[in-house]
Protein backbone atom coordinates (compact mmCIF):
# COMPACT_ATOMS: atom_id res chain seq x y z
CA UNK A 1 0.00 0.00 0.00
CA UNK A 2 3.27 2.43 0.86
CA UNK A 3 2.34 6.11 1.59
CA UNK A 4 -1.00 7.01 1.61
CA UNK A 5 -0.94 10.68 3.48
CA UNK A 6 1.27 13.49 3.24
CA UNK A 7 1.76 16.78 4.86
CA UNK A 8 3.90 19.92 5.15
CA UNK A 9 3.58 22.79 8.24
CA UNK A 10 5.37 25.25 9.63
CA UNK A 11 4.67 24.80 13.50
CA UNK A 12 1.20 23.93 13.89
CA UNK A 13 0.14 25.92 10.27
CA UNK A 14 -0.35 23.31 7.58
CA UNK A 15 0.81 24.72 4.33
CA UNK A 16 0.09 21.93 1.96
CA UNK A 17 -1.25 18.19 2.19
CA UNK A 18 -2.52 15.69 0.20
CA UNK A 19 -4.53 12.83 1.20
CA UNK A 20 -4.16 9.34 -1.00
CA UNK A 21 -7.09 7.59 1.53
CA UNK A 22 -10.56 7.70 2.34
CA UNK A 23 -9.39 7.82 5.94
CA UNK A 24 -8.95 10.55 9.08
CA UNK A 25 -5.23 10.80 8.69
CA UNK A 26 -5.65 14.97 8.10
CA UNK A 27 -6.97 14.76 11.74
CA UNK A 28 -4.57 12.35 13.60
CA UNK A 29 -2.15 13.73 11.70
CA UNK A 30 -2.74 17.48 13.45
CA UNK A 31 -3.12 16.06 16.29
CA UNK A 32 0.38 14.80 15.94
CA UNK A 33 1.76 18.31 14.85
CA UNK A 34 -0.14 19.64 18.52
CA UNK A 35 1.27 17.34 20.59
CA UNK A 36 4.87 17.73 18.84
CA UNK A 37 5.10 21.29 19.03
CA UNK A 38 4.17 21.61 22.75
CA UNK A 39 6.51 22.95 25.03
CA UNK A 40 9.15 22.21 22.56
CA UNK A 41 11.69 24.61 20.20
CA UNK A 42 9.87 24.60 16.42
CA UNK A 43 13.87 24.62 15.81
CA UNK A 44 14.38 21.80 16.87
CA UNK A 45 15.57 18.57 14.22
CA UNK A 46 14.36 15.31 14.79
CA UNK A 47 13.03 12.12 12.79
CA UNK A 48 10.12 10.37 15.15
CA UNK A 49 7.50 7.57 14.03
CA UNK A 50 3.99 7.41 15.69
CA UNK A 51 1.81 3.89 15.76
CA UNK A 52 -2.13 4.79 14.45
CA UNK A 53 -3.98 1.49 14.36
CA UNK A 54 -2.30 -0.43 11.42
CA UNK A 55 -0.90 2.62 10.30
CA UNK A 56 2.58 4.23 11.32
CA UNK A 57 2.95 8.58 10.91
CA UNK A 58 6.11 9.55 10.18
CA UNK A 59 7.61 12.74 10.99
CA UNK A 60 10.59 14.99 10.24
CA UNK A 61 11.65 17.96 11.48
CA UNK A 62 14.06 20.61 10.01
CA UNK A 63 14.85 24.20 10.71
CA UNK A 64 11.06 24.82 11.75
CA UNK A 65 9.80 22.75 9.01
CA UNK A 66 7.63 19.68 9.62
CA UNK A 67 7.55 17.24 7.00
CA UNK A 68 5.28 14.27 7.80
CA UNK A 69 3.65 11.01 6.45
CA UNK A 70 1.23 8.19 6.88
CA UNK A 71 2.64 4.87 6.19
CA UNK A 72 0.97 0.97 6.33
CA UNK A 73 2.38 -0.79 9.01
CA UNK A 74 4.58 -3.44 6.91
CA UNK A 75 6.30 -0.81 4.58
CA UNK A 76 9.16 0.10 7.37
CA UNK A 77 11.18 3.34 7.87
CA UNK A 78 13.21 3.50 5.21
CA UNK A 79 11.69 4.55 2.22
CA UNK A 80 9.41 7.08 3.86
CA UNK A 81 11.80 9.03 5.55
CA UNK A 82 13.72 8.70 1.99
CA UNK A 83 10.56 10.46 0.78
CA UNK A 84 9.95 13.13 3.45
CA UNK A 85 13.44 14.32 3.16
CA UNK A 86 12.65 14.62 -1.00
CA UNK A 87 9.76 16.18 -0.08
CA UNK A 88 11.63 18.84 2.55
CA UNK A 89 14.13 19.45 -0.20
CA UNK A 90 11.80 20.30 -3.12
CA UNK A 91 9.59 22.76 -0.89
CA UNK A 92 12.46 24.35 0.55
CA UNK A 93 13.66 25.05 -2.92
CA UNK A 94 10.08 26.11 -4.49
CA UNK A 95 9.48 28.15 -1.89
CA UNK A 96 12.04 29.62 -0.40
CA UNK A 97 12.05 32.44 2.29
CA UNK A 98 7.85 32.76 1.72
CA UNK A 99 7.96 29.38 3.92
CA UNK A 100 8.19 32.19 6.98
CA UNK A 101 5.33 33.90 6.46
CA UNK A 102 3.29 32.17 4.69
CA UNK A 103 -0.64 31.47 5.90
CA UNK A 104 -2.31 27.60 6.33
CA UNK A 105 -2.20 26.01 3.09
CA UNK A 106 -1.44 29.06 1.09
CA UNK A 107 1.16 26.27 -1.39
CA UNK A 108 -1.58 23.42 -0.87
CA UNK A 109 -3.11 23.99 -4.43
CA UNK A 110 0.52 23.89 -6.34
CA UNK A 111 2.42 21.34 -4.37
CA UNK A 112 -0.28 18.86 -3.36
CA UNK A 113 0.41 17.60 -6.61
CA UNK A 114 4.24 17.39 -6.05
CA UNK A 115 2.95 14.91 -2.61
CA UNK A 116 0.53 13.41 -4.87
CA UNK A 117 2.98 12.10 -7.76
CA UNK A 118 6.00 11.44 -5.24
CA UNK A 119 3.72 9.42 -3.04
CA UNK A 120 3.03 7.49 -5.45
CA UNK A 121 6.65 6.68 -6.77
CA UNK A 122 7.91 6.53 -3.63
CA UNK A 123 4.59 3.95 -3.13
CA UNK A 124 5.15 2.25 -6.42
CA UNK A 125 8.69 2.45 -8.26
CA UNK A 126 11.23 -0.59 -7.05
CA UNK A 127 13.76 2.34 -7.72
CA UNK A 128 12.96 4.28 -5.15
CA UNK A 129 13.79 1.88 -1.90
CA UNK A 130 17.06 0.90 -4.03
CA UNK A 131 17.64 4.41 -4.46
CA UNK A 132 17.39 5.32 -0.69
CA UNK A 133 19.94 1.98 -0.03
CA UNK A 134 22.42 3.78 -2.67
CA UNK A 135 21.95 6.76 -0.51
CA UNK A 136 22.39 4.91 2.71
CA UNK A 137 25.69 3.36 1.23
CA UNK A 138 26.56 6.36 0.13
CA UNK A 139 26.45 8.00 3.42
CA UNK A 140 28.44 5.45 4.68
CA UNK A 141 31.21 6.19 2.29
CA UNK A 142 31.12 9.97 3.32
CA UNK A 143 31.65 8.65 6.67
CA UNK A 144 34.57 6.45 6.03
CA UNK A 145 36.02 8.95 3.66
CA UNK A 146 35.49 11.30 6.85
CA UNK A 147 37.27 9.19 8.73
CA UNK A 148 40.05 8.83 6.57
CA UNK A 149 40.73 12.58 6.06
CA UNK A 150 40.73 12.95 9.29
CA UNK A 151 43.43 10.39 10.27
CA UNK A 152 45.08 12.20 7.37
CA UNK A 153 45.42 15.07 8.70
CA UNK A 154 46.18 14.02 11.91
CA UNK A 155 49.16 12.29 10.17
CA UNK A 156 49.68 15.32 8.34
CA UNK A 157 49.66 17.44 12.05
CA UNK A 158 52.11 14.48 13.18
CA UNK A 159 54.26 14.85 9.39
CA UNK A 160 54.30 18.56 10.33
CA UNK A 161 55.95 18.28 13.57
CA UNK A 162 58.61 15.72 12.33
CA UNK A 163 59.50 18.19 9.74
CA UNK A 164 59.96 21.06 12.53
CA UNK A 165 61.94 19.09 14.59
CA UNK A 166 64.10 17.83 11.24
CA UNK A 167 64.25 21.96 10.22
CA UNK A 168 65.84 22.45 13.57
CA UNK A 169 68.27 19.54 13.58
CA UNK A 170 69.19 20.73 10.02
CA UNK A 171 69.38 24.08 11.78
CA UNK A 172 71.69 22.82 14.60
CA UNK A 173 73.58 21.45 12.42
CA UNK A 174 74.48 24.31 10.00
CA UNK A 175 75.07 26.17 13.65
CA UNK A 176 77.20 22.92 14.60
CA UNK A 177 79.00 23.55 11.33
CA UNK A 178 79.83 26.75 11.42
CA UNK A 179 81.31 26.62 15.03
CA UNK A 180 82.96 23.89 13.82
CA UNK A 181 84.84 26.18 11.27
CA UNK A 182 85.28 29.20 12.59
CA UNK A 183 87.27 26.97 15.71
CA UNK A 184 89.17 25.00 12.80
CA UNK A 185 90.09 28.69 11.83
CA UNK A 186 91.19 29.41 15.38
CA UNK A 187 93.24 26.72 16.05
CA UNK A 188 95.10 26.99 12.74
CA UNK A 189 96.19 30.62 13.27
CA UNK A 190 96.84 29.94 16.65
CA UNK A 191 99.27 26.81 15.16
CA UNK A 192 100.52 29.33 12.67
CA UNK A 193 101.39 32.05 15.48
CA UNK A 194 103.25 29.78 17.77
CA UNK A 195 105.13 28.40 14.77
CA UNK A 196 106.32 31.82 14.19
CA UNK A 197 106.86 32.64 18.03
CA UNK A 198 108.87 28.82 17.72
CA UNK A 199 110.91 30.08 14.78
CA UNK A 200 111.67 34.14 15.99
CA UNK A 201 112.87 32.34 19.84
CA UNK A 202 115.06 29.88 18.19
CA UNK A 203 116.23 32.52 16.06
CA UNK A 204 117.24 34.20 18.91
CA UNK A 205 118.86 31.41 21.06
CA UNK A 206 121.36 30.88 18.05
CA UNK A 207 122.05 34.17 17.62
CA UNK A 208 122.77 34.61 21.89
CA UNK A 209 124.97 31.47 21.25
CA UNK A 210 127.10 32.70 17.88
CA UNK A 211 127.80 35.39 20.02
CA UNK A 212 128.73 34.14 23.25
CA UNK A 213 131.31 31.68 20.96
CA UNK A 214 132.22 34.37 18.44
CA UNK A 215 133.09 37.12 21.26
CA UNK A 216 130.43 39.85 20.27
CA UNK A 217 127.43 40.57 18.63
CA UNK A 218 128.88 41.63 15.45
CA UNK A 219 130.25 38.03 15.01
CA UNK A 220 133.25 39.52 14.09
CA UNK A 221 135.61 36.63 15.17
CA UNK A 222 133.82 33.64 13.66
CA UNK A 223 134.37 35.23 10.37
CA UNK A 224 138.20 35.39 9.86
Amino acid sequence: MGILYAMVARGQIVLAEFNASQSNASSVAKQILSKINQGSDNNDDSNVSFSHDRYVFHVKRTDGLTVLCMADDAFGRMVPFAFLEDIHKKFVKTYGRAILSAPAYAMNDEFSRVLNQQMDYYSNDPNADRLNRLKGEMTQVRTVMIDNIEKVLERGGRLEMLVEKTSAMNSNSIRFKRQSRRYKNNMWWSNVRLMVALIITSVVVIYIILAFICHGPLLTSCWR
